[in-house]
């Protein structure tokens, strides 16, 4: 891990000055089941994003790309203020696809008591939504599924979020103790508005890296 991930110490937001989205503008729920922490969010519509975009985007989401004279990481460029690293871990070296492994670096609100540094496996992607899960002695325990939907407009976006197992161990020991303690109910809320950002933010750049990479 880089010095300053152990420090806790973030790198400067990207010099992106984009109107992000507020939460306001989305339906979003946060509740409890057994210990578990349920996230959801019903996004405004991506406006000229098609599920086609998404799909293309998360297998192709390591790298760089440019904003006007200047070459970014994409992964940066999706929240230039949260997002920290990403980089594949196991799987196809050319793009993700389902049973890829990768690494996701991102602080919430840029709160370094909020930096999340997890390996998490793709169980789904297609032009429907993707599916990212992470297991722990063969419980899931974290579980993100983004749902992609036509709009004569763009996308309908949906968004769930589970921490927690159903499991044995996990209705004795994680959610009860574990989850609590590296995913409160503040960093949920935190993620609700990151997510609506970070998903509001592909009306800014996405249209235009398709077209000019399927040129």
């Amino acid at each position: 891990m880089p010095v300053y991930l152990r420090r806790r110490v973030l790198p400067a937001p990207l010099d992106l000055a984009w109107p992000m989205k507020s939460p306001a503008g989305a339906s979003t729920d946060l509740t409890h089941e057994r210990g578990r922490l349920i996230l959801t969010i019903d996004h405004d519509v991506v406006r000229g994003v098609t599920p086609v975009m998404l799909d293309w985007w998360f297998r192709h989401i390591g790298g760089a790309m440019k904003v006007g004279d200047r070459t970014y990481s994409r992964y940066r460029t999706w929240h230039p203020q949260d997002h920290v690293d990403w980089q594949l871990v196991a799987g196809d070296p050319d793009r993700v696809r389902v049973g890829s492994r990768f690494r996701i670096v991102e602080a919430f609100d840029r709160n370094p008591a909020w930096l999340v540094d997890s390996v998490e496996v793709v169980t789904k992607l297609d032009e429907t939504g993707i599916r990212l899960e992470r297991s722990i002695l063969e419980s899931t325990v974290f579980s993100l599924e983004h749902w992609f939907e036509p709009d004569s407009v763009g996308t309908r976006y949906r968004s769930r979020m589970e921490l927690g197992a159903h499991t044995l161990f996990g209705h004795l020991a994680f959610n009860r103790i574990v989850r609590p303690m590296i995913f409160p109910e503040a960093m949920g809320r935190a993620w609700l508005r990151h997510n609506v950002e970070e998903v509001g933010n592909f009306e800014h750049f996405l249209p235009e890296l398709y077209a000019n990479e399927m040129s």
